[in-house]
């Protein structure tokens, strides 16, 4: 079975792709929404619903069709292409889905590959408290100076390390390589499941968050995304999805019921 099933043109060779990844306070994929909203990207295709939780649900705007679990992204005008995922990977499927998803993008084209993720912080280390923002660029991919993630080696955007002291070795009994991720999902799984001979420049950005109104987080991390991208210029005020106006974090209470 194919992993993508185009509605439209899908083609994202030459573009950055952009990939959030279920994590603490689904930051990463409002991050995504913002994206979407504010570069006026449009669905071109499906990701196969086997991998995922199902679920269905209207699309944005009153548009034809149904939603699906996991959807690409893209707009002929912008250099950039993202993933948006709306429920989890299936426990028994999530290797497959690594896999089938680093299949993909090798074939895609796609000139860079940026993953989101949230991290719980309820684990930041006192030292981490200067900034929200982390990244975390893999070894055994090419070097970020030529490529479209060069902004993250002069960004002042630290370097990702594990608050908690206690994590699993490495065989040969080192600390592993991509470290240990509080609530952030299958990042450390991706990150750490690269294919030999890697040959596109790979990296993550992480932001530490707490569960809540997360919309404020959100627009920072899409923010701090646009600068690496050098996309920041093309956006003069960020756009939230119109579904957010309902429904995102519950209806409000009835007023009366507090006298």
């Amino acid at each position: 079975m194919s992993f993508v099933y185009p509605h439209k043109n899908s083609n994202i060779k030459g573009k950055v792709l952009i990939i959030p990844v279920v994590s603490t306070a689904n930051v990463a994929q409002l991050a995504v929404d913002v994206f979407i909203a504010s570069f006026s990207l449009r669905r071109v295709a499906s990701i196969d619903p086997k991998y995922f939780i199902p679920v269905v649900g209207a699309r944005e705007d009153g548009e034809p069709g149904i939603t699906t679990p996991c959807e690409l992204f893209t707009n002929d005008n912008v250099n950039l292409a993202v993933i948006q995922q709306r429920s989890p990977v299936l426990k028994a499927r999530k290797q497959e889905f690594v896999d089938s998803l680093f299949e993909y993008i090798k074939t895609s084209g796609a000139s860079a590959v940026l993953f989101l993720s949230g991290v719980d912080v309820s684990n930041r280390t006192d030292s981490q408290m200067l900034t929200p923002t982390y990244q975390i660029q893999s070894g055994g991919t090419p070097l970020l100076a030529s490529s479209p993630l060069r902004n993250l080696n002069s960004l002042p955007i630290p370097t990702y390390t594990t608050p908690i002291a206690q994590q699993p070795l490495a065989g040969d009994g080192k600390p592993p390589l991509i470290p240990f991720i509080p609530g952030g999902g299958l990042t450390r799984r991706i990150l750490s499941s690269l294919p030999q001979g890697w040959q596109i420049p790979t990296a993550a950005i992480l932001q530490f968050v707490l569960e809540g109104d997360n919309r404020a987080d959100a627009q920072l991390l899409a923010a701090v995304v646009a600068k690496v991208l050098d996309s920041d210029s093309a956006i003069t005020e960020w756009k939230h999805p119109t579904g957010w106006q309902q429904g995102l974090f519950g209806t409000p209470q009835e007023q009366t019921l507090y006298g």
